[in-house]
């Protein structure tokens, strides 16, 4: 099987493609923006699965079906609310909810392989697709509000340095060198904070790109980053985390 990932996050391109190496799929191809995708496709023979998200870095991955036919039976890689998930279901659409569960990836392939034959041709309406998915937005946080006794005080997320867990607590550390609860997990922050600037390097840290100082190898192939400020613990970048890291920084 042929499979090509269009993701303009290169870290959940490659988690996705990790994901399908324990499938015995290896993609051919992983594009991350509209214009590579339709150089592409227009210079070669196209897979017979896609993997889309649909908002890319430069557009909307319907642009591609504008320019050139597309080919492949297509499964959504992407996060909806409710409504457009119904939706996509009554009209027959594959799709995968970020962050991608292994099973749910699993029976999407195995659909796929009982549903289509290598000749199948794509018959989406894209118009009727776009419709769809109009009212939803990629929206990350812009902000968090914090109390501060009987105040509430407004932290810019730019002024953010990390996210950090201790005693069960999650807390954010400014650039201001202050430290401010906030009712979030870690894991409800997955879905909160724009992966271009903040990651998750352990479940006990979320940090802001901008904010780190300096890198430095660690024990057991792992990494130790110092951030301009916090210096209330050692971050470590946990082993599993390292490649999609690097690939993070290096966005």
């Amino acid at each position: 099987m042929k499979v090509v990932i269009i993701e303009d996050e290169k870290p959940a391109a490659r988690r996705l493609s990790r994901m399908l190496n324990e499938f015995g799929i290896e993609p051919i191809a992983m594009l991350h923006s509209v214009e590579e995708s339709i150089n592409w496709f227009l210079n070669n023979e196209h897979p017979d699965l896609l993997f889309l998200d649909i908002q890319l870095s430069d557009g909307l991955s319907f642009e591609i079906f504008e320019e050139v036919e597309i080919k492949s039976a297509i499964i959504f890689t992407t996060a909806y609310d409710e409504y457009a998930l119904k939706a996509f279901k009554l009209n027959s659409i594959d799709y995968l909810l970020k962050p991608i569960d292994n099973d749910e990836l699993e029976n999407a392939i195995n659909q796929f392989k009982e549903l289509h034959s290598n000749t199948s041709k794509n018959s989406l309406n894209i118009e009727q697709i776009k419709q769809l998915i109009a009212p939803v937005k990629k929206n990350y946080k812009t902000r968090f509000t914090v109390k501060i006794g009987p105040h509430l005080k407004m932290i810019n997320i730019d002024a953010i340095e990390c996210f950090y867990s201790e005693n069960k607590s999650t807390n954010i550390y400014t650039i201001e060198n202050r430290t401010y609860l906030i009712e979030d997990t870690l894991e409800q922050l997955e879905d909160k904070l724009k992966p271009a600037t903040f990651f998750r390097v352990n479940r006990q840290h979320f940090i802001n790109i901008n904010a780190i100082k300096d890198i430095i190898s660690y024990s057991n192939s792992r990494l130790k980053v110092m951030l301009n400020s916090f210096n209330d613990s050692e971050i470590i970048v946990s082993r599993e985390r390292v490649k999609d890291f690097k690939a993070w920084i290096d966005n």
